[in-house]
C-alpha cells in the first residue's frame, strides 16, 4: 500500500485547553497512506454536489497540518465541505469558486438557524403552496374508494416502432417480458424491442403509490387521473435554455428528445409545485431563514424531476453527472421530499454542532464563502496557513452544464466560460483546451502559493484514468514552485466506472491527495522520463501488496511511484495497466473487481516498457 511519509509541522504556542490540542502539534504524528471514509453521515445527506469529498477526508489533514484558529482556504471549494471540516476543528476558513451552485450549498450548510423557527416556517411554505394549487397529489384509493394521497407515480416512455409503427409502452413490455431487457418485443411486431432504433412519442403514468387510511403502508395500485388537475396558470417556472454550445446537451442527446429546457424535465405537476414552493419560500422575510429553506430546495430538484430511475427491485436515484431520463422514471410528491430535506437540514446542523462540542469547539468559527476565481484570490500575500482543495478532474465532470439545474431556480449562473474542465468537443465560443486547464491550474497554484505562509502546506486531490492528465497536475505543481511531500490514497466509496462516467472515460474510483510545501530556490529538478523496466517494477511492487487490489488500486500505485521519483506520467493509463495485468493472466473480478489470476500456476511476465502503458487508450 502506499506508504506513510511524516510531515513536518511548525512549532506553536501550546494550547490552555487540553481539548482543542491536535495531532499536528505531535511531531512523530504521520498523514494517512490511506483514508477510507463513507459517505452517508448527516452532513453528506442533507445535499448532493458533484464529486463532494466528504467533510471526514478532510479532517485528518486539517487536524494534523493546522492549529486551531489557523485560516484554511478551498480555492475549488464546490459545496463548502473545506468550510465545514474547519468549522467543526475550530479553524477559520476562507472558501473560493465560481460556481453559484456551490456557494449556494456551502453557504447553507454553514448557516445556523432556529431549529424551530425553521420547521414552523418551512410549515408554513408548504401550507401557502398547496392553497395556491389545491391538492393536486390527491387520488382515490382503489381499495377503499376513499380519497389517498398520492407519494409517487412510475411512469414510463412509449415507443414507436420503425418497423410496424405501432406504440409500445416499455413499462408494459418489460414486465411482459421478466424484466429481462433482451426479451422485450415490440407490441405489435414483436420483433426485438431496442429502445435505441425507436422514437419516443409520450410518456404515461403507470403506476401509483399512495398513502391511505385503510393500509398501514404505502399501497402500490394502477395509476388513477388525479382529482385535482395541476395547472401552471398565473405561475413563472423557470424556462431557462439548456443551450447547444454546452458539453452536456450533445452528451445527453437533449436535441434528439426535445429536452431544450430545465422545465421540460418536470412533470406539469411537479413544476407546477416546485415554482408555487419556491415563491412562498422567496416570500419569507428572515434571510437566514429564507436561505436555509433555498437549501432544502435546491436538494430536491433532481430528485422531483424525470432523472429519478425506476427499477423493478429499487430506485436507481438520479446521476448528477448527465441529464439521462431512463425509459421508466418516478414522479415524487415534491411535499414529502421538501419536508424530508428539511428534516435532513436539520439532522446535520446538529451532527455539526455534536463534531464540534466532541472536539471542545465552543464556537463556530468563521467561514467565508465568496465568488471568484481560483487564479486570482482576493487574500493578503502570506494570510493562509493551509489549502485544502479538489479541482475538476479534466473532462470527466462539468460543473456549469449540470449546476444549471439548480441554478435555474436561484436565477443566478455559473460562468462556464471559466471553468477549469476539458471539453470532449469543440462546440463552444471558449475552447477550453488541454493547455488552458494547465494554465489556469498553474495560475491557481501560484495564488496559492502566494497566499500561503512559508511553512504552510497545501493538499491537492486529484484523480484521473490518463497520466497525460496527471502530467497537466504535476506540471503545474512545479510551474507552481511547490514540492511533493506525501500522497494519500483517499476511498470515498465511489460508484462504477460506468455509473460515473457516462461512457466517456474509464476513470477510477479513488483519488490521491497530494500534499505539497513550497520549494526553495534550485530544489525542483526537471522531470524526467521514467527508466526502462520501472512500470514493470513498479507493477510487480503492487502485486505484492496485501489485500485485495483492483486496477485502481494498481494503476494509484504507479501513478505514486512515478509523482514520487519527478518521473513523467503521460504514458501510464488505467486502460493499459487492465492490458498489462491481462497479460500476467490477472483479471478483476465482475463482482468485486478484486484482480485475481485466471490460473494460479501462472508467473506474471514482464510488460515489454512503459511505452505499453501509453499504446492502450
Amino acid at each position: 500500500m502506499v506508504t506513510a511519509a511524516r510531515v513536518g509541522t511548525r512549532p506553536r504556542p501550546n494550547s490552555t485547553h487540553a481539548a482543542q490540542l491536535s495531532l499536528a502539534q505531535d511531531e512523530d504524528a504521520a498523514l494517512p497512506a490511506e483514508l477510507a471514509v463513507r459517505r452517508s453521515d448527516p452532513v453528506y445527506n442533507a445535499h448532493a454536489y458533484l464529486t463532494k469529498v466528504p467533510y471526514t477526508a478532510i479532517v485528518p489533514f486539517i487536524e494534523r497540518l493546522t492549529q486551531p484558529g489557523d485560516v484554511v482556504l478551498d480555492v475549488f471549494a464546490g459545496s463548502g465541505m473545506t468550510g465545514v471540516a474547519a468549522m467543526i476543528t475550530g479553524r477559520r476558513a476562507e472558501l473560493r469558486d465560481i460556481s453559484v451552485l456551490g456557494r449556494h450549498i456551502g453557504t447553507g450548510y454553514l448557516l445556523d438557524v432556529d431549529h424551530a423557527s425553521l420547521e414552523q416556517t418551512a410549515a408554513a411554505v408548504v401550507a401557502a403552496a398547496r392553497r395556491r394549487l389545491g391538492d393536486v397529489y390527491a387520488v382515490r384509493c382503489d381499495a377503499c374508494e376513499r380519497v389517498a394521497s398520492l407519494s409517487k407515480t412510475v411512469w414510463s416512455y412509449v415507443y414507436e416502432c420503425p418497423r410496424c409503427a405501432s406504440r409500445s409502452v416499455y413499462y408494459e413490455q418489460f414486465r411482459e417480458a421478466g424484466w429481462r431487457k433482451g426479451e422485450m418485443r415490440c407490441a405489435g411486431c414483436e420483433a426485438s424491442f431496442e429502445a435505441r432504433s425507436m422514437r419516443r412519442v409520450d410518456e404515461v403514468p403507470v403506476r401509483d403509490f399512495v398513502r391511505c387510511g385503510c393500509s398501514g403502508t404505502l399501497r402500490e395500485q394502477e395509476a388513477e387521473a388525479p382529482l385535482v388537475p395541476a395547472s401552471l396558470r398565473d405561475l413563472h417556472p423557470p424556462d431557462v435554455k439548456i443551450g447547444s454550445e454546452r458539453q452536456m446537451f450533445r452528451a445527453s442527446a437533449l436535441g434528439r428528445h426535445g429536452l431544450m429546457t430545465i422545465a421540460s424535465f418536470y412533470s406539469q405537476r411537479n413544476l407546477a409545485v416546485l415554482t408555487a414552493l419556491n415563491d412562498a419560500i422567496r416570500g419569507v422575510e428572515d434571510l437566514p431563514l429564507q436561505q436555509k429553506l433555498t437549501f432544502a430546495f435546491t436538494a430536491v430538484l433532481t430528485r422531483a424531476s424525470k432523472r429519478y430511475q425506476w427499477h423493478p427491485k429499487r430506485p436507481l436515484n438520479a446521476s448528477n453527472q448527465n441529464y439521462y431520463i431512463a425509459p421508466v422514471f418516478y414522479e415524487w410528491n415534491v411535499y414529502e421530499l421538501f419536508e424530508r430535506k428539511v428534516k435532513a437540514s436539520l439532522r446535520s446542523d446538529a451532527f455539526i454542532q455534536q463534531e464540534m462540542a466532541s472536539r471542545g469547539v465552543p464556537r463556530r468559527s468563521p467561514v467565508h464563502y465568496e465568488l471568484g476565481s481560483a487564479d486570482a484570490l482576493d487574500l493578503p500575500d502570506g494570510s493562509v496557513d493551509y489549502v485544502f482543495t479538489d479541482p475538476p478532474f479534466g473532462s470527466q465532470i462539468f460543473y456549469s452544464d449540470m449546476n444549471l439545474f439548480q441554478e435555474a431556480w436561484l436565477g443566478e449562473f455559473t460562468d462556464s466560460d471559466s471553468e477549469a474542465v476539458i471539453d470532449r468537443a469543440r462546440i463552444g465560443a471558449v475552447e477550453r483546451s488541454a493547455d488552458r486547464y494547465e494554465r489556469l491550474m498553474i495560475g491557481a497554484l501560484i495564488e496559492c502559493r502566494r497566499v500561503l505562509k512559508r511553512d504552510g502546506r497545501l493538499s491537492l486531490v486529484f484523480s484521473n484514468s490518463n497520466g497525460a492528465m496527471w502530467l497537466l497536475v504535476q506540471r503545474a505543481m512545479y510551474a507552481a514552485g511547490f514540492a511533493l511531500e506525501h500522497v494519500t490514497l483517499l476511498d470515498k466509496g465511489q460508484r462504477s466506472v460506468k455509473g460515473l462516467a457516462s461512457g466517456f472515460e474509464s476513470i477510477v474510483t479513488a483519488d490521491l491527495v497530494l500534499t505539497m510545501r513550497k520549494a526553495s530556490a534550485g530544489e525542483l529538478k526537471p522531470l524526467a522520463d521514467a527508466p526502462d523496466h520501472a512500470l514493470d517494477a513498479a507493477m510487480r511492487r503492487a502485486l505484492a501488496q496485501p489485500g485485495d487490489l483492483t486496477p485502481t488500486r494498481i494503476y494509484l500505485w504507479v501513478i505514486t511511484e512515478y509523482l514520487r521519483n519527478d518521473w513523467k506520467v503521460d504514458g501510464v493509463t488505467v486502460a493499459g495497466v487492465r492490458a498489462i495485468l491481462a497479460g500476467y493472466g490477472m483479471v478483476p473480478d465482475p463482482a468485486t473487481g478484486v484482480v485475481r489470476s485466471e490460473s494460479p500456476a501462472t508467473t506474471p511476465a514482464p510488460a515489454s516498457n512503459r511505452r505499453a502503458v501509453g499504446a492502450v487508450q
